[in-house]
């Protein structure tokens, strides 16, 4: 009989140890039994130690081959609203959409510590195939580590992605001119807030859920409805303000963005009240700022609030000649202050 907690009965042990790591048969049962498990597609089926990929976007003239990685390293594990399988798939799709790509394919490595939970990686594997089906991308191909007690908090992972940039799209930040408009999708800092409420060290009460999220089923209705959109950035680690700064001086802009206008939840502003923490430099794992010409930048707010993941877009400000690769907000009593990069960390293990 197949155990419970055991798709093909392959797997009994309820916690890794070296043994799955060791290239025998019981890292080959761990790696059947939940990974493949989860992600089992025809690219997968041959089990070769590479992918094989085909795809007629690559054949359209002028299409580029977009390419990104990442790793991830978030404590904890799970979160109200994902996981670390969930931020991986997520964030690097975003990577690539933010770029003008269309993402097709994703790779995912994990490094997995001695006793962690079968059960917790079937969740996370789980996580990630319902993550990867609805951005309409596929794991593809692979890989598992497994190391002893110590050598690294539970489970770490690296997911590579690949995409298409079609011949006509050329997104880039130093793309961006002054009387470019500055537009976020939705609430800034709940990633961040979600991930420091979780850990419970601070006793703080509330709900929030992260904004962990695909975003290349909105970037495709912006660009469709406004297909001058000069460049966009996923706010991750930094929050809107580091991707706000990494854009203003790879154009040498300047960026003037308003306060009053930038769109938080009280509850993510209480927690930055209660610890100091500036909301600007937040983490977010679902939200982008983009820079369109004015000329479309009504017809690139209206597309964003028609999709689910933008509902909340707002115009935040603009580029503008002044102080170039300087970012500076108008602030609630009418002043000015220049939002620097983020120095140091505000919050580690976040991402």
């Amino acid at each position: 009989m197949t155990p419970a907690n055991s798709p093909s009965g392959r797997l009994r042990a309820e916690r890794v140890t070296l043994a799955h790591g060791g290239g025998g048969k019981a890292m080959r049962d761990l790696i059947e039994d939940v990974f493949v498990a989860a992600f089992r597609n025809p690219e997968m089926g041959e089990m070769e130690d590479q992918a094989r990929l085909t795809s007629a976007a690559l054949a359209e003239p002028g299409a580029r081959l977009a390419f990104t990685t990442d790793s991830f390293v978030v404590d904890p594990l799970e979160f109200p609203g994902g996981d670390i399988g969930k931020i991986a798939v997520c964030g690097t799709v975003n990577d690539l959409a933010v770029g003008g790509a269309r993402p097709l394919w994703l790779s995912a490595a994990f490094i997995i510590e001695e006793g962690v939970e079968v059960a917790l990686l079937r969740r996370i594997a789980e996580s990630m195939r319902g993550a990867a089906e609805e951005a309409g991308v596929v794991i593809v191909t692979g890989d598992t580590k497994v190391v002893g007690r110590g050598a690294a908090d539970k489970l770490f992972v690296t997911t590579s992605g690949l995409g298409v940039i079609p011949a006509e799209r050329h997104l880039a930040a130093s793309r961006v001119q002054a009387g470019d408009v500055a537009i976020v999708n939705g609430v800034l800092g709940d990633h961040g807030a979600a991930i420091l409420a979780a850990r419970g060290d601070l006793a703080l009460s509330g709900d929030i859920p992260s904004d962990c999220r695909s975003l290349n089923g909105l970037m495709e209705a912006v660009i469709a409805a406004a297909p001058a959109v000069r460049a966009a950035r996923d706010a991750t680690r930094g929050g809107l303000a580091s991707a706000l700064n990494e854009i203003a001086q790879a154009a040498e802009v300047g960026i003037e963005i308003d306060e009053a206008v930038l769109p938080l939840r009280s509850e993510v502003k209480g927690v930055c009240e209660i610890l100091g923490l500036d909301p600007l430099y937040l983490a977010n794992e679902g939200t982008l700022v983009l820079f369109v010409p004015e000329p479309q930048a009504e017809a690139a707010l209206a597309a964003m609030r028609a999709h689910p993941a933008g509902e909340g877009a707002v115009v935040i400000g603009r580029a503008v000649e002044a102080h170039p690769a300087t970012v500076v907000m108008k602030t609630l009593f009418g002043g000015q202050r220049i939002v620097d990069m983020l120095v140091g960390e505000q919050l580690p293990r976040i991402c």
